[in-house]
């Protein structure tokens, strides 16, 4: 059976710990007790690590070895318009599951008013979940989720491979843009799809359109079959 893995802040002097509401959560939940052996990363290294001491407000872990770490393959960024926050939150989630390397939220011109403001407010709770999510599916680095931005912003991410999801069925397949790459960005439209105006922008910009098929796809839907083509395509 795998071994959970924890994320960690820092190993200093072959030791670690974790505090708080995530010790209360790993002692009283996750039943973790001194002498269990997990996995940590510090999200840079990944270590196999024993319970030296569980309590209410702090575990602390003494390290046995490091690991070798498992391949997080092609770094892909996912440039998704803000949607509904509880369907950004599952985009999120799957994603990082999928293994995003950054997410970016982007203020498109049909993202529902608010969004953007309200984004700001939840970078904290994303980045918490994101960080469940990668201890959930054993990945040893988290995805960065950055700051909102603006559409014209969002196109100056830089990337071997930039892909500009059209729901318009403008693009070829998907599979026919990809080949091996070290990095790749995809863009990813909100509910009411793409205005003719961000269309060409993006093209302009040298964003290449690439399509789904011909089914328009809720757009969380849309990012994480993007994701999963994308993830299996570039690593060649």
């Amino acid at each position: 059976m795998a071994r959970r893995l924890f994320f960690v802040d820092q190993v200093r002097s072959g030791h670690a710990e974790i505090t708080g509401e995530s010790a209360r959560h790993l002692t009283r939940v996750l039943r973790v007790e001194a002498g269990h052996k997990y996995e940590i990363s510090d999200n840079v290294s990944l270590y196999l690590a024993e319970v030296e001491k569980a309590r209410k407000e702090q575990v602390v872990f003494r390290v046995l070895e490091r690991l070798e770490a498992r391949d997080p393959g092609p770094a892909i960024t996912l440039c998704a318009a803000l949607v509904k926050f509880d369907h950004f939150e599952w985009m999120i989630e799957k994603a990082t599951e999928l293994g995003v390397s950054r997410i970016l939220p982007v203020a498109a011109a049909r993202s529902e008013k608010g969004l953007d403001q309200g984004a700001r407010k939840r970078l904290e709770r994303w980045r918490r979940i994101a960080l469940e999510s990668s201890q959930q599916c054993r990945r040893a680095h988290l995805p960065q989720i950055l700051d909102p931005a603006a559409f014209g912003a969002a196109l100056q991410t830089e990337a071997s491979l930039r892909l500009f999801l059209d729901e318009t069925g403008g693009g070829g397949p998907i599979l026919k843009a990809l080949s091996p790459a070290p990095s790749a960005a995809v863009l990813v439209g909100p509910e009411g799809g793409w205005t003719e105006a961000e269309r060409g922008d993006a093209l302009n910009a040298g964003w290449k359109a690439v399509s789904l098929g011909s089914n328009i796809l809720r757009a969380e839907t849309a990012a994480l079959a993007a994701l999963a083509v994308m993830g299996c395509s570039l690593r060649g």
